[in-house]
């Protein structure tokens, strides 16, 4: 991915928070058919090894658990925040027209050793997780125990989980830091006028 150096992200915590609010994570593999993604909502365990551990599963029918064996190398790509940028927004257009458009993101690709676990164990820690991460902001959370323990166990059948270890963490934002400060407050307050109340915050100093 290329970096210029105002759009690069070294901070860990940074990285961690476009995977958390953002865990649909496209898992790139190479294999003897060439390259593939697959699209898994990940989990990240921020507190194990040096850059964390991403925890998910996949359907026992997708063959990249086989195909992968333990110790494969793998890259997951995260995509945070993004919208297209008018050069109207900038008030420094109207003054110079020397404004092109563009697109403003977030983006966090995770490098890492992908390791297939077959546990049951393993899967309903996995599933309990993912359950509780995203059904925390309901009425009346959904659980696990809602549904009837056989369906359950037939379902677990059913899946295998992944666990990625993550070697290395590579940040881009680009989010207006090469541009005058009145034209990126500029092109804030206009996404946050359309709706992009996420990449408005992104842009604006902390």
């Amino acid at each position: 991915m290329y970096i210029p150096p105002p759009f690069a992200v070294t901070n860990q915590e940074a990285l961690h928070r476009v995977i958390t609010e953002h865990p649909l994570g496209a898992l790139v593999t190479h294999g003897a058919e060439g390259l593939d993604a697959d699209h898994i909502p990940f989990e990240l365990d921020a507190h194990s090894g040096a850059h964390g551990f991403l925890i998910g599963h996949v359907a026992r029918a997708n063959p990249l658990w086989q195909r992968c064996a333990a110790g494969t190398r793998v890259m997951v790509i995260f995509r945070g925040a993004q919208a297209y940028i008018s050069p109207n927004w900038y008030p420094t257009k109207h003054e110079a027209h020397r404004q092109v458009p563009t697109w403003n993101y977030e983006v966090v690709h995770a490098h890492g050793i992908l390791k297939a676990q077959d546990d049951e164990r393993f899967l309903r820690r996995v599933l309990a997780r993912l359950t509780r991460q995203h059904e925390a902001d309901e009425p009346k959370p959904w659980k696990m125990g809602d549904a009837a323990p056989e369906f359950i166990d037939e379902l677990l059948k059913s899946i295998v989980g992944i666990e990625i270890e993550i070697t290395a963490l590579v940040g881009k934002s680009k989010v207006g830091q090469n541009k005058d400060e009145r034209d990126r407050m500029g092109a804030a307050a206009a996404l946050q006028e359309r709706g992009h109340d996420e990449l408005a915050a992104v842009m604006r100093p902390r």
